[in-house]
């Protein structure tokens, strides 16, 4: 496998966004075979490197992926989290993965709306 940047390998093994991931990073939570890193942008090699976020070993990420059709009722915000603790579409759904919506629709409005762990098909 070829080198990927650290921040977007722990995205994608569903430790946090992307740029949590880079927080996460800067405040020395991350370390590459026993190191501490800081530098964003590092690259790493998943086949060979040891990443640990908190001292715990990050798994590598799944190839298989979670897709989910939701009839979205009224009445549901569609986001990951809400500032103003409003009901979200996640909240109808219990998966032990990090899933995000893909598309929005609005609060008032009911639909078919996809939920995914698969960070190439959210736009």
């Amino acid at each position: 496998m070829k080198e990927v940047r650290l921040q977007k390998y722990l995205a994608s093994s569903g430790i946090a966004s992307r740029r949590k991931c880079e927080e996460y990073i800067l405040e020395g939570l991350v370390k590459v075979n026993g190191e501490i890193v800081r530098t964003l942008g590092t690259k790493i090699d998943p086949e060979k490197d040891i990443v640990c976020f908190r001292d715990e070993k990050v798994k590598k990420a799944d190839e298989k992926h979670v897709y989910i059709l939701l009839n979205k009722p009224i009445g549901y915000v569609t986001t990951v989290k809400d500032q103003f603790k409003r009901d979200t579409v996640l909240d109808l759904v219990k998966i032990n993965k990090r899933i995000v919506p893909v598309g929005r629709l609005d609060m008032y409005t009911s639909g078919a709306l996809i939920l995914t762990d698969d960070r190439r098909i959210c736009i």
